[in-house]
């Protein structure tokens, strides 16, 4: 086996792995009531605690929708499972790029000071785009269409 195709391999495991993880984490917990939500953001009202008050009303919002965060753990569970076996795992990868760029973005924007999650998130990012270049040849006359054929 060619060391590309293990360093492929150990990329699905780690982007599979953590997005099937990530899927589960988003059942671990009950969802706060609106009242339990605005408790907690009252916390963190000083200027200087702004950025987790942002984090707080942002995934509360999402869980109070009452299906948007868990749409988002089925879809990364799912998608992490299908990114793990190689038969499956374009697909998967081209499921999971809007939510490893938003996952990317949330940290950017919103956890900048924490750089350890910041490139974690990045990694996971490139990852997904590597997965999905990597099968160059199954998408990319999609992008251009010749209208004299």
């Amino acid at each position: 086996m060619k060391p590309t195709n293990i360093i492929l391999i150990i990329i699905r495991l780690i982007l599979g792995g953590m997005m099937v993880y990530g899927g589960i984490q988003k059942f671990q917990k009950p969802i706060p009531t609106p009242v339990e939500v605005v408790e907690k953001a009252e916390k963190f009202t000083s200027p200087e605690k702004e950025s987790t008050l942002q984090k707080i009303l942002y995934i509360s919002g999402a869980k109070q929708t009452g299906y948007f965060w868990q749409l988002l753990g089925i879809c990364e569970l799912l998608f992490g499972l299908l990114v793990l076996p190689q038969g499956t795992s374009f697909i998967g990868a081209v499921f999971l790029l809007p939510i490893t760029l938003h996952i990317f973005l949330f940290h950017l924007f919103l956890e900048s000071d924490e750089l350890g999650e910041l490139l974690q998130t990045f990694g996971l990012f490139i990852i997904n785009i590597v997965l999905i270049l990597k099968e160059k040849s199954k998408w990319q006359h999609l992008l251009w269409i010749n209208p004299s054929h």
